[in-house]
């Protein structure tokens, strides 16, 4: 009789799914190319090797047991952790990331994130680069559960440039925020500071924590205050200028705004808001010293430069011209 190790193969994870995502084992055959009696063959070889039953044959289709379902799961583990190895592999022979995954705040200029895209693409690597659009303690968990390499505008300093468990972190710079609202709001006449209690009787505009465990951070709301929650600064800074709500945004992707009149600034009575934020990556376990992949290296390289990192916090460059928006942003070669 064949042992689990003889028959857990990828091809048989493979025809397993297959047969969950057809609802049969005849539609799985014919997707898989195969007779019904050979695939039914296949699956009893699994279920005698496990001594379980994976699939309830009690209906027309072909339902999964609490131990198929395990497998699956499981299955799925362990098709990743050998994708992981094949990639692992390819680093260590090249040097190159196979893919390389940047986490983004949505507070984080996107030209500039765009330029240092364009930049490395130029190098013609052979690393896959990906962008993964986040926000508050988000951006910080897409790093440490693996989902991403990079993260650019975490909210704090992790320490400085400390480490822990593989995480490295530096100071990418200072965000000041501003209370904002459209200038046909009823707070943009109401006499200066304005306090918490008459802010708390307006909605408020809050960005959604992108965190998918746990609750998540909101900041800047106040007891029992009607809130209206976006996706994005760029949506809550919309949201303020049609006067949806009031709130604070970034002072620098606001400014063009305030300028043009349809925001206007007004002083509140608790402390100006300024946000420290970092940037920081992970040393996948295995990695050679404490340097991580060429991708890595070259991305930290370009945030060495005080000129990138001023960039990424500058967020309103639309009206300016190419050139004078590359010279913001200084790649290293």
């Amino acid at each position: 009789m064949p042992s689990p190790r003889d028959v857990l193969t990828p091809d048989s994870l493979s025809m397993l799914h297959a047969i969950e995502k057809a609802g049969s084992f005849a539609a799985a055959a014919r997707v898989l190319g195969l007779v019904p009696s050979a695939l039914t063959y296949r699956v009893r070889q699994i279920e005698d090797a496990l001594d379980v039953l994976l699939f309830d044959r009690s209906s027309r289709r072909a339902l999964l047991t609490a131990a198929g379902h395990e497998l699956l799961r499981e299955g799925e583990r362990l098709l990743a952790d050998m994708d992981a190895i094949a990639n692992r592999v390819k680093r260590v022979a090249t040097g190159w990331e196979s893919q390389f995954t940047i986490a983004v705040d949505g507070i984080i200029d996107r030209t500039t994130v765009m330029e240092l895209c364009e930049a490395f693409m130029a190098l013609n690597a052979p690393t896959r680069l990906k962008l993964r659009d986040e926000t508050l303690t988000g951006t910080l968990e897409a790093l440490t559960s693996g989902q991403a390499d990079l993260a650019l505008g975490i909210a704090g300093t992790l320490g400085g440039s400390g480490t822990s468990a593989g995480i490295h972190s530096h100071i990418l710079g200072a965000m000041q925020f501003v209370f904002a609202i459209a200038p046909h709001h009823p707070l943009a006449h109401a006499p200066e500071p304005l306090t918490d209690a008459l802010i708390g009787q307006h909605r408020v505009v809050a960005v959604a924590d992108s965190v998918q465990r746990g609750t998540g951070v909101s900041i800047g709301l106040l007891p029992g205050q009607d809130v209206f929650t976006v996706s994005t600064m760029h949506s809550k800074i919309q949201a303020q200028v049609r006067g949806l709500g009031v709130g604070f945004v970034p002072e620098l992707m606001a400014k063009p705004l305030i300028d043009q009149g349809v925001l206007v600034v007004r002083e509140v009575e608790r402390l100006q808001r300024v946000a420290q934020l970092s940037y920081a990556w992970r040393i996948p376990d295995g990695s050679e010293g404490e340097r991580g992949g060429r991708a890595l290296q070259w991305w930290l390289k370009q945030l060495k430069s005080t000129a990138t990192r001023s960039a990424l916090l500058v967020n309103p460059r639309q009206h300016q011209p190419r050139e004078a928006s590359l010279r913001r942003c200084r790649v290293q070669p």
